[in-house]
């Protein structure tokens, strides 16, 4: 009997909650079921499945709920990690309910199982002394001041959208996904297992060994592609909200690049064609599984997976 393939999917924060909408259970309910629908190809094909998800619209409004609820009702505040815990075992139990719901539509008998995954990071690096990550509502000059004397958060100003301040956090590349081995078995038993939600809650390991909370977001992308490698993923699926990856992006030479080798990709990001905050962490990530030994990494957009002609192929030659 042939060995399955095993697939990581990495589903974007569109796949949940589209930039024009509020943000209401029932918008993302309907925009869950859509993008798990379309993964039902690959079981067909018998791939196994590890889902990884964003979080960032539903920690961001949970951050402000935070503060609204300390500035009116003087509830404390719960730190950044508790959140990111707080949003994948919401974002978990969503999906794991909507892609039962999916399986049983087409006739597919498959368990399904959402785990809240630690994320182990460097707390000494370079990320941690150039803090650039936003999160969080825009303050003012005011409020910033004493957030700082208060709670030792850090901000910088919103020079492009409006001015204010908004707090910014580390961003550090992630080392290790707990309870890699666990999913590993969990998968290859034909499980499909939700895991790192949100690039994973940030936790360092302190000098007697015991695990730590730090206020970080973890590129979710990146910690997908960690798992992937850990797990011995065969592909590396990341869904986003464009079908292929596009060099010269929104510009009068825009240009598909459906086919993209580990050089071509190196010599791309090099010359600045990818986002800074959108497909350049991407390509980052499809490199980094390729590197490592995946077959391939493939970004499109949820709804066209399922079609060849769409999506972008990042492969070693």
């Amino acid at each position: 009997m042939a060995k399955s393939k095993l697939a990581v999917v990495a589903l974007g924060g569109n796949a949940l909650q589209r930039d024009n909408q509020r943000g209401t259970i029932e918008e993302q309910e309907k925009n869950t079921f859509k993008t798990l629908e379309s993964l039902v190809f690959l079981l067909r094909d018998g791939y196994d499945l590890v889902i990884t998800h964003g979080n960032g619209p539903q920690v961001g409004d949970l951050l402000q709920r935070n503060d609204a609820g300390e500035s009116t009702y003087g509830i404390p505040q719960m730190p950044l990690d508790v959140c990111v815990a707080g949003t994948q075992g919401e974002i978990g139990y969503m999906i794991e309910r909507i892609l039962r719901n999916a399986l049983n539509k087409h006739g597919i008998r498959k368990n399904v199982i959402s785990l809240i995954s630690q994320v182990v990071v460097d707390r000494k690096g370079k990320s941690f002394r150039n803090m650039v990550k936003r999160i969080g509502r825009t303050y003012s000059a005011e409020m910033v001041t004493r957030l700082q004397n208060e709670k030792g958060w850090m901000f910088k100003e919103e020079i492009k959208s409006g001015g204010g301040y908004r707090r910014v956090v580390a961003s550090p590349d992630p080392v290790e996904v707990l309870n890699s081995d666990i999913i590993k078995q969990l998968v290859t038993s034909g499980n499909i297992v939700l895991a790192a939600g949100g690039g994973g809650i940030p936790v360092y390991i302190d000098s007697k060994g015991n695990y730590r909370p730090v206020e970080a977001v973890i590129d979710k992308d990146m910690a997908s592609a960690l798992l992937a490698i850990t797990i011995g993923a065969d592909e590396f699926y990341m869904l986003t909200d464009v079908p292929y990856v596009y060099l010269n992006y929104k510009k009068p030479d825009q240009q598909i690049a459906e086919f993209i080798n580990r050089n071509d990709a190196r010599k791309y990001l090099q010359m600045g064609m990818f986002g800074e905050g959108s497909m350049a962490p991407k390509m980052e990530a499809a490199l980094f599984f390729i590197e490592h030994g995946g077959s391939k990494s493939v970004i499109t957009e949820a709804t066209k997976l399922e079609n060849r002609k769409f999506g972008s192929r990042i492969t070693m030659d």
